[in-house]
């Protein structure tokens, strides 16, 4: 390499390296007003408990009815992965279209009512390799749901997926847990899989959480090393249920995450 082309290519290193800091400061600027949020898995049972699930949906999400078949790509039988899956209703149109379903869930009660309100008879097993946990296996449909901690959660406890459907997990996960979540969700996608992933913008000055801010610049953060990044959808998703919350603003994003090939 001759000498102008060596320092042009130290220049351009130099540069690439400051423009990345200067990302990842902005980042964690954004991120500031939530970062030391936490919430305890007791807190989400609680909520289950006591009813306070505003986020529960009782038809199947419009984002991924609207993006179905970007996600299944032509495919059949497909194996969809929820992470805190709750009682979403969109896990039994999945099934009812001949797709497999795994979901974890910390709610025992949200995995019950799950079954129990879709007319769904089920058995429930202890997960040998996980202290404490359970799986809820429809005898109806090929829908199991593991009841335990979602970071004990693995691809060795049941394989990878071809699909997964993120409405409100990376929402809602600890902002500090960010990192650990992504490598799993990673860690669980077969080399096909097409993972749609749901996220909020809002001012985080104004709303403590959950559902937590997670901004694009961090989404490209988290995945863009390991995967191709597709913002699918950016609409104006403000309610009188955010304006309680003293938000005066909510964009909802909707992206389509795959592997990268090489």
């Amino acid at each position: 390499m001759q000498g102008s082309d060596f320092l042009l290519h130290v220049l351009w290193l130099v540069l690439f390296q400051a423009a990345a800091g200067w990302c990842q400061a902005n980042i964690t600027s954004m991120l500031a007003p939530q970062a030391d949020r936490v919430m305890a898995l007791e807190e989400w049972e609680e909520r289950w408990h006591e009813g306070r699930i505003g986020f529960h949906q009782p038809q199947v999400h419009k984002m991924l009815e609207n993006n179905i078949d970007k996600v299944l790509a032509g495919r059949t039988g497909v194996r969809f992965f929820f992470p805190l899956c709750g009682k979403a209703v969109d896990m039994k149109w999945l099934a009812d279209m001949g797709h497999s379903v795994v979901g974890v869930e910390i709610s025992e009660k949200a995995i019950k009512e799950f079954f129990e309100e879709n007319n769904l008879t089920y058995s429930a097993e202890p997960v040998a390799a996980i202290p404490g946990a359970k799986v809820y296996k429809s005898s109806e449909k090929n829908i199991s749901l593991y009841q335990c901690d979602l970071h004990n959660f693995s691809s060795s406890i049941d394989g990878q997926f071809g699909a997964i459907w993120d409405r409100g997990s990376l929402v809602a996960i600890n902002p500090r847990d960010r990192e650990k979540y992504t490598s799993l969700i990673i860690s669980l996608m077969t080399k096909d899989c097409r993972y749609l992933l749901d996220t909020l913008l809002y001012n985080p000055e104004l709303y403590k959480g959950p559902p937590f801010f997670v901004p694009d610049e961090q989404v490209h953060s988290l995945f863009g090393n390991s995967c191709d990044i597709e913002l699918l959808h950016s609409v104006d998703a403000l309610t009188d249920r955010q304006r309680n919350w003293g938000l005066d603003y909510l964009t909802e994003n909707v992206y389509l995450i795959t592997l990268k090939s090489s």
